[in-house]
């Protein structure tokens, strides 16, 4: 049927009204283009439209969706979403007409009034023609996003150069000059706290004291002093803080569920081994991107620090597994790009860096490197983790012969002897040796709720566990807030956090199947094996197994335990039925010896693990049209950044060896970013702003350096020093710009006059104070009250009342032994603040902190002066000084300000602060010394 002989009224199908459509267009450029008319003039005839009625959005200043006109390159490009929108010779096809014409409101270009129909015949006319553009004509300039400062090599100028006298020329040329030298206490004050992030001792204090007043030691005290603390391990802990901020270290998984990610902290200790080892800087790169081929299976935690959709939270259609991968893919390598290149890469992903010479191709090929990243946990294979392994046998063969000499006092189910009623903590049933293939246990109800089970264990006639790790299936799973998962049920791990919850109020089953057939006498189980929780228990379930037949035979069943009650558990969890006194006995030892033993058990399967991330065959790449994984443009191989370097890999390139390229071209003495950024850091970390104040963005959008020749000499001696930190820490520290007065030093006019120059000491012609961080003063407070504990490494201490979950988290307010160790060591919950020193703006880890603003709110003085971890930590301050100062007050408030502020107190102090010691107790004084600015400011 032709569109002539249609019936009356109706209408052409779908596709035959977009041909007519677009038959329409071309019609219409064909008759608006005179075939005898002069070539239409682009300077004008074209630029002057341009110009009056598109250049506001897609000009210089501003360019919607990315499309430029004022410049031909960018105009025959196109903008993000319809390029190219001019096609010479095309201008029915081209996007830029067709919003010109569009009815739609909301195509319509430009947006609040149409373009003259004249307008619109000459640029059709224009691009029939062939769209010609003369070369020279642009009013504008393309500015060359490569033309930038941390683009180019290092510029290192001739001859002998320091710290100081690239400051002193910069001060010279803003008419400005440096203080005075500080006292030389109060500079140890500031090393000791810049360097370990505690406060000296009275003791350290005396000692520098002697040193410098020795006139037979020709030793530098102050070199003496940096050499102590870069030795000390507090060292690490404080610097690898530093760190953890830039790559969002926490110790939960992030989004609304936040469940716990409880094998995280090896690598917040490698870090801290890292930096106490002073690893140099190149090879601490590499082990982070792929450690795993360097022996260093926690560095490469680094990947995988990011918040990260869990299995369950991800929608089961392959749009959404699609994007969840896209994001987490994405989040490594954001994480690489600011983290060691100070680049925002990430902005790449919809379309091109609008600032930065990195494209889209640029972000999608750097992902190529990273693709077969999964976030997940894998074996260590660390010295310490090899002994665990080790011990790991020992535990396990007790528990073995514990559990056979156990079962003796552990009626066989189906024998007419009433068994032990079920006990949320741990169940045993115990049965005649049968052939199995296959366990099914199956809940028939429970005494609320969905039923829930941590742990299945099924055991041969020879005492072991088969079911661990082994194939399982269940009826259904409940996603919430602790993430009961299907694969916790069997995965060798006790407690509520780690259990399977089945999605059916009351009702549910687990099956776990074996590679072959199996002799086994009983299975074990729980509710919660450690005890807290003891809702959702089956109350009533059934126990079968099938052999190599497939036929299904009952060998437990609930019906004859005793009767379940909440309220009476008194009784033993084992049958005393026919058993005398001393089997009775002999039993409850067993139970006794075992339980110690099951908990150790678990800490040593946790300690073989690290959540660091697994490694697979990577995923095919594509240019993703707008960033959308369900628009897959143009298939990628691992390639670094254009801008920056020509490395490029074929698509057959082995998963590790693409990290491992990837890791050496960052790591290179060649690179222009990577030395720059980091020294910029450890410049950041002794004076509180970087010679470059964004220092995750050292891109066209980031501020400039204020001393760019000194920011280069320094990244030139990182590297001739082999990549040593502690190198950079000894040239800062030991220089004359760090020995400067800080805030005390500005009562002279000179000072008020450099003040107003430069009120933040940019140019440092003052040592700039600042307030300390959170975890530092948590740490000086527990230092100085002779509370902290300097135990390191390991499983994290709590600050809430739970590890993970939605909300609700109640913070542990009461010191514990756990809890007074250093702040590095605490649980870290993902945008839940510590219920005290969050509120000195320490990060949550919900994204990377390279700057930690210093903000002054009424909270903080509220915290730090009723909290109960000021008033206990106040008590213990009190208690220590009585203790070292006796009962004279005032030797006690000598003491306290000695060991708090390394002084004694002036006369004015003292008259001050005796009557109120006097009346109410020397407690009062150490709470108002935690308080003091002299105590919380680094001088």
């Amino acid at each position: 049927m032709t569109l002539s002989n249609l019936p009356d009224g109706e209408k052409p199908p779908s596709a035959s009204r977009k041909a007519l459509a677009l038959f329409m267009r071309y019609l219409l450029c064909l008759l608006t283009t005179p075939l005898l008319a002069a070539p239409v003039d682009y300077v004008r005839e074209v630029r002057p439209i341009f110009e009056q009625h598109c250049y506001d959005c897609h000009g210089e200043k501003k360019q919607k969706s990315g499309l430029r006109l004022d410049i031909k390159s960018e105009a025959l490009k196109g903008g993000d979403r319809h390029a190219p929108d001019i096609q010479p010779r095309k201008a029915g096809e081209s996007p830029l007409i067709h919003f010109l014409t569009t009815d739609d409101e909301d195509e319509q270009m430009p947006p609040k009034e149409k373009l003259a129909a004249a307008d619109i015949e000459t640029l059709i006319r224009w691009i029939n023609e062939g769209a010609k553009w003369p070369d020279g004509v642009d009013t504008a300039k393309l500015e060359d996003k490569r033309d930038h400062w941390s683009f180019k090599p290092l510029t290192v100028t001739a001859g002998k150069h320091t710290i100081d006298s690239f400051i002193d020329a910069k001060l010279a040329e803003k008419g400005l000059h440096r203080s005075p030298p500080a006292d030389p206490v109060t500079w140890l004050r500031r090393v000791t706290f810049d360097l370990t992030g505690l406060p000296p001792t009275p003791e350290e204090v005396a000692g520098f004291q002697s040193d410098l007043s020795d006139s037979s030691d020709k030793s530098d005290p102050y070199a003496a002093v940096v050499e102590r603390l870069l030795q000390s391990p507090r060292y690490g802990e404080h610097w690898a803080q530093h760190w953890l901020d830039v790559v969002r270290y926490a110790d939960t998984h992030g989004f609304e569920v936040n469940t716990e990610r409880p094998n995280a902290w090896p690598y917040r200790d490698y870090v801290i081994r890292a930096f106490n080892n002073d690893t140099p800087y190149d090879r601490f790169i590499k082990e982070q991107i792929v450690g795993d081929a360097m022996g260093e299976d926690a560095a490469t935690g680094f990947l995988v620090t990011a918040s990260v959709l869990l299995p369950g939270q991800i929608g089961k259609d392959e749009p959404s597994k699609r994007l969840a991968r896209q994001d987490s893919i994405d989040e490594i390598v954001v994480n690489i790009g600011q983290t060691f290149l100070g680049l925002s890469i990430g902005c790449a992903r919809c379309h091109d860096h609008k600032f930065d010479p990195i494209s889209a191709k640029d972000y999608y090929s750097m992902q190529a490197f990273v693709a077969g990243v999964e976030y997940g946990e894998r074996d260590l294979r660390t010295p310490e983790a090899l002994a665990a392994r080790e011990e790991l046998k020992k535990v396990k063969a007790q528990l073995t012969d514990i559990e056979k000499h156990l079962a003796r006092f552990v009626p066989l189910a189906k024998s007419g002897v009433k068994r032990p009623m079920i006990d949320p903590r741990e169940n045993r049933d115990r049965f005649m040796p049968v052939k199995a293939k296959r366990v099914r246990f199956t809940i028939r109800d429970t005494n609320n709720l969905e039923p829930c089970i941590d742990e299945i264990e099924v055991f041969t006639t020879a005492g072991e566990n088969i079911a661990l790790n082994a194939p399982i299936a269940v009826s259904g799973e409940k996603v919430s807030a602790d993430r009961h998962e299907q694969r916790f049920v069997n995965d060798g791990n006790y407690g509520n956090s780690r259990s399977w919850m089945s999605n059916e109020v009351g009702k549910g089953w687990v099956m776990v199947e074996f590679a072959k057939e199996q002799e086994i006498d009983r299975v074990v189980w729980g509710r919660d094996r450690q005890g807290k929780f003891k809702d959702r228990l089956a109350t009533s379930y059934v126990i079968e197994t099938a052999d190599e037949s497939g036929a299904w035979r009952v060998v437990a069943d609930s019906d004859d335990r005793q009767r379940y009650d909440t309220r009476d558990r008194t009784q033993p969890a084992f049958s005393t039925q026919g058993l005398r006194k001393e089997e009775i006995d002999e039993a409850q030892r067993l139970i006794d010896q075992k339980r110690p033993l099951d908990a150790r058990l678990q800490r040593l399967s946790a300690d073989q693990t690290v959540f660091a991330g697994t490694f697979r065959i990577p995923d095919d790449i594509h240019v993703l049209n707008r960033g959308d994984p369900e628009q897959p443009r143009e298939p990628v191989v691992p390639a670094v950044l254009t801008a920056l370097g020509s490395v490029k890999l074929t698509k057959e390139t082995a998963e590790q060896e693409r990290r491992r390229i990837l890791a050496e071209w960052i790591a290179s003495p060649q690179n222009p970013l990577t030395a720059r950024v980091m020294v910029n850091r450890i410049w950041q970390g002794h004076f509180g702003t970087g010679l470059v104040e964004t220092p995750s963005d050292f891109g066209r959008m980031g501020i400039k350096p204020t001393h760019p020749e000194l920011l280069d000499w320094l990244a030139a001696e990182f590297i001739k020093s082999g990549w040593s930190v502690k190198h950079m820490h000894r040239l800062i520290v030991m220089s004359e710009t760090y020995r400067q007065s800080g805030f005390g030093f500005s009562r002279n006019d000179a000072a008020k006059a450099a003040a107003t120059l430069d009120s933040e000491s940019r140019f440092l012609w003052r040592f700039p104070s600042r307030r300390l961080e959170a975890e530092v003063i948590r740490d000086s407070m527990l230092a100085v009250s002779g509370r902290l504990d300097l135990k390191m490494y390991g499983r994290g201490f709590n600050l809430f009342d739970k590890r993970g979950g939605l909300s609700g988290f109640e913070p542990v307010e009461t010191l514990t032994p756990d809890n007074i160790r250093r702040m590095i060591y605490a649980h870290k919950v993902r945008r839940e603040p510590e219920a005290v020193f969050g509120a000195f703006d320490c990060p949550d880890a919900g994204q990377s902190t390279a700057i930690r603003r210093s903000s002054t709110t009424p909270i903080q003085a509220l915290n730090l002066f009723n909290s109960r971890f000021t008033l206990d930590t106040a008590n213990a301050f009190a208690t220590r000084v009585e203790k070292e100062a006796g009962t004279d007050i005032a030797a006690q408030i000598t003491r306290a300000y000695q060991l708090a502020l390394n002084r004694t107190p002036t006369a004015d102090e003292r008259r001050d602060t005796e009557p109120v010691v006097r009346q109410h107790g020397l407690g009062v004084l150490c709470r108002a010394l935690f308080n003091s600015n002299e105590l919380l400011f680094l001088p």
